[in-house]
């Protein structure tokens, strides 16, 4: 008696991901460690000069963590009532933070002392930010107005009341000190000039405007609201670049990276959206623990925190490329010093013993070996196997098919197995690899079955073979377009040259075009096996 030959069911390999520069650059932050904040994290700002300490702005204080320690070295606690906005000069000493109860205060970095205290303003104050000279300040308040503050004499110079509903989102311009934006609940986006002392421009951001942001340039701004980005040309009247709908649930924040080169969005759907300047595209996507109401990133790239609405931040650091550098020589030279005493090991002894390891069998060949070919389909139709390894489900099916054995197989079947077995074939029947092999089986189960289908009268049975059906009839005009598709590309290929030299992408076409012609030739021959 020969040997018995295993089933050969075939491994297909699996498509692998494409990892761009962007992708590998913002990876290399790492896993992020978390640290609980007393209330939902309003606001992060990170300071322009190294060594990049950044302050985060929840409940009543406002914190200054060292990114690298990832520890609090400033706590500012002098808030009667909830913070809001905490942002750094460019120059890093200063900070400006406003609260619940409509005042703003101006703080020494160094010392946490009070250097300046605002009021005027009637209602809480969410956003504060210094002008392009650091000599004043611009505010935010729920009171629906924009005031304009001059440091040195702690007084007001402009009140600006455009808005209908509370002000949540500001920013001022990088280059020009005298110019900032503002957005409200009323989905208006407001840009005044001091110097003009009013209004310049007016847009509707379509829902209610939660950040506002410069590019360095100081000639274009964007605006998150709902679920849409918004990107505006100031210097052409307002004029709408571009609109970016990336995420599902409402952005709460945008912050620039990589010298204003990537701009990031944070939603309340967990997620941070990287996008090119460039291109408007998504480069790259960070999931976070829940959602995200703030964000920060270094001016180096090297840090980036996420302010989550259940208090914790989430501070990503970048490792230095040294230290994986060092890490990655020591590991390997320490494989190489293992290998060589295995190796020396081995050499002294007098003889190597190989140790004898039998070919293990699946449980589907042992029955095939007795001829048990209903209890073979049995071991295969079960949901470890069709969902995990569907192709050791097929390879069997055609295996039966070559013995002639899936009509005995099929035969006198309780409608659950059926139904499951049918569930499979209109899973996998429309995969170019299972295609032939599944419609042979629908075909031998048709056989199988004709002549008693009454049985299966209002039963699943007899709806799954409906839908079995109707999925065929769907495949089959899929093959037809693709048919059609087909024949449109070969004119397109008799029409060019085929004398001339091909570079390295007409390769890549011409490699594609034969890829996309075998597999439509295989399509072909399913379509004249379901005729």
């Amino acid at each position: 008696m020969g040997e018995f030959k295993k089933t050969q069911s075939q491994i297909y390999a699996k498509s692998t991901n494409v990892h761009s520069p962007d992708t590998i650059y913002w990876k290399q932050l790492g896993i992020p460690t978390l640290v609980k904040e007393f209330g939902a994290i309003d606001y992060i700002d990170f300071s322009p000069v190294e060594p990049y300490l950044f302050a985060v702005t929840a409940s009543v204080r406002v914190q200054i963590y060292n990114p690298v320690t990832k520890l609090v070295v400033k706590n500012i606690t002098k808030f009667q009532e909830g913070a809001h906005g905490g942002s750094f000069r460019k120059d890093g000493n200063l900070l400006v933070a406003g609260d619940d109860l409509g005042k703003i205060r101006l703080f020494d970095v160094s010392s946490k002392s009070i250097l300046r205290f605002f009021t005027g303003h009637k209602a809480p104050v969410h956003r504060t930010f210094f002008n392009a000279d650091g000599h004043c300040i611009s505010s935010f308040s729920d009171d629906k107005t924009v005031r304009y503050w001059d440091i040195a004499t702690e007084k007001h110079i402009q009140t600006f009341a455009e808005h209908t509903d509370y002000i949540r989102a500001g920013c001022t311009n990088p280059v020009n000190p005298n110019i900032l934006v503002s957005g409200g609940y009323d989905h208006k986006i407001n840009m005044y000039d001091t110097r003009t002392q009013g209004k310049v421009l007016t847009l509707d951001h379509g829902s209610p405007v939660e950040s506002l942001i410069f590019l360095p340039s100081g000639g274009i701004f964007i605006s998150a609201g709902g679920t849409s980005v918004n990107v505006y040309d100031a210097l052409a009247g307002g004029r709408k670049i571009a609109q970016l709908s990336q995420h599902h649930k409402t952005i709460t924040c945008l912050q620039l990276a990589t010298d204003g080169k990537r701009l990031l969005s944070g939603s309340l759907d967990r997620h941070v959206k990287i996008y090119d300047i460039a291109t408007y595209q998504v480069v790259h996507t960070i999931d976070n623990p829940n959602a995200v109401l703030s964000l920060g990133v270094s001016r180096n790239d090297d840090t980036l925190v996420t302010g989550m609405v259940d208090g914790l931040i989430a501070i990503h650091r970048r490792d230095s490329a040294d230290k994986d550098k060092h890490e990655s020589e020591k590991i390997t030279a320490r494989r190489s010093k293992l290998q060589a005493r295995y190796d020396n090991i081995f050499e002294s002894a007098d003889d190597k013993i190989v140790e004898f390891r039998h070919d293990k069998i699946e449980q589907f060949d042992r029955m095939l070996r007795k001829y048990e070919y209903s209890k073979a389909l049995d071991s295969v139709v079960i949901p470890s196997v069709m969902n995990k390894t569907p192709e050791k489900t097929v390879a069997l099916i055609k295996e039966l098919v070559r013995r002639k054995g899936l009509h005995r197989a099929l035969k006198n079947r309780t409608h659950a197995f059926l139904v499951k077995f049918l569930n499979f074939v209109m899973r996998f029947i429309g995969d170019y690899r299972f295609t032939p092999t599944l419609i042979d089986a629908s075909n031998i189960l048709l056989d199988v079955y004709q002549v008693d289908f009454e049985q299966f009268a209002g039963s699943e049975v007899a709806k799954m073979f409906v839908n079995l059906s109707r999925r065929l009839k769907k495949e089959e005009q899929i093959i037809r377009d693709f048919l059609e598709v087909q024949g449109l590309l070969e004119m397109i290929s008799a029409a060019a040259d085929v004398n001339q030299p091909l570079d390295s992408e007409g390769d890549k076409e011409t490699i594609l075009m034969k890829e996309i012609e075998a597999s439509m030739n295989a399509q072909k021959q399913a379509v004249i096996n379901i005729d």
